[in-house]
């Protein structure tokens, strides 16, 4: 990046307004922790997805896969996945650590709703809230049956987009738990077949195809069958997966070639391989998946990030295959090493406290990427 004397010096002054943007925001969602169950969002290196026990029994939660952790203030804290969206309507799973308590799924679900405190905290990560202001929550969870009971204002959502969001994030905050592999819903009370623009909430719902793609009008759905893929942010601080229907079986070699088409929709998402750069080879060896692309792909390291977050999302893809655990990169068949630590796999997609510390780190790189 070029930049004269003065835009410099306004680039920095940006920067600086941005760290003590931040640090007021994470002050206050500390002072306001108490009154709305803010996140205390500290990274795990265990694995990604919590476990509960049913709600019904009013007993402890057991924090099982996401992991227990004691706080510097001695209180027990809990990994737990909380789905938010982003500005295009993406949904987005953020892994945050909460205080123990019990009803952690409810308490997941509180977080999700809008507030002060729970927006200045998606605000934080550059995203946004799925309930409404002033949502009310009932919960009861038994023999892996999640009936939820949303109060009134959810009749009250913008449109049928907002509506169907907030259905699909709640089902998938969900079903994260173990003890959860069905959901239902009640409206204040009662039960409805649809909301206020005419998305169901009839029947039971399943743990289902998150973010999908509009599916080709040549595409007959009985020949195709969904394939996740992970694509950046436009704002290049989160990870987004979405699903997209694909023709051919969905392994490793058909998501990588996916991937390197890019996403549908390019001007929401950031695509993940260099423009021109073209695909040799996919093989699977002892667990590696050995990705070989054209000399192109080397222009990843220009983007803002170094290609950081380009490389996340290209093991994550790889890696949600069973008997694949790593990924190596060849570029015109010699090995290409992108940069030590970054083809690891990680604990989970988004983890909070690093969203924010990655958009400082990706703008003052730019600041500073200068000749």
């Amino acid at each position: 990046m070029n930049l004269s004397g003065n835009q410099r010096r306004v680039y920095l002054l940006a920067l600086a307004l941005l760290v003590l943007a931040v640090a007021l925001v994470c002050a206050w969602s500390l002072w306001l922790r108490p009154a709305v169950g803010g996140a205390d969002a500290r990274p795990q290196s265990t694995q990604a997805e919590p476990s509960a026990q049913p709600e019904a029994t009013n007993a402890p939660v057991s924090a099982g896969a996401g992991g227990e952790s004691e706080g510097e203030d001695g209180v027990q804290k809990v990994s737990t996945i909380v789905y938010y969206q982003d500005n295009y309507g993406y949904l987005v799973p953020v892994m945050c650590t909460v205080p123990m308590e019990d009803g952690i799924a409810k308490a997941t679900l509180k977080m999700m709703v809008q507030s002060t405190g729970n927006d200045m905290q998606a605000a934080r990560l550059g995203l946004r809230t799925v309930l409404p202001e002033n949502t009310k929550i009932d919960l009861d969870i038994h023999d892996g049956l999640a009936r939820i009971d949303l109060s009134k204002e959810v009749l009250n959502m913008a449109d049928a987009a907002a509506e169907s969001n907030m259905v699909s994030a709640v089902v998938q905050a969900l079903t994260e738990f173990d003890s959860v592999d069905r959901v239902e819903f009640l409206i204040d009370g009662q039960k409805r077949e649809k909301l206020t623009h005419g998305t169901s909430v009839a029947g039971t719902f399943t743990r289902g195809d998150i973010n999908l793609e509009s599916a080709e009008a040549t595409m007959g759905l009985t020949a195709s069958e969904p394939m996740t893929l992970y694509f950046p942010a436009d704002s290049g601080a989160v990870i987004v997966p979405v699903t997209r229907m694909v023709r051919a079986g969905a392994d490793v070699n058909t998501a990588v070639m996916e991937l390197a088409k890019g996403p549908a929709n390019g001007d929401m998402l950031e695509g993940v391989v260099p423009a021109g750069c073209g695909l040799i080879d996919v093989k699977v060896e002892d667990g590696v998946a050995k990705l070989d692309f054209t000399g192109e792909f080397v222009n990843l390291v220009q983007n803002s990030d170094g290609g950081r977050m380009a490389l996340k999302a290209l093991v994550l893809t790889c890696t949600q295959f069973d008997g694949i655990d790593k990924v190596e990169l060849y570029v015109d068949g010699k090995p290409y090493d992108a940069a030590a630590g970054d083809l690891g796999v990680p604990s989970f997609m988004n983890i909070a406290d690093n969203i924010v510390y990655d958009y400082i780190q990706t703008q003052s790189a730019a600041i500073f990427d200068f000749e």
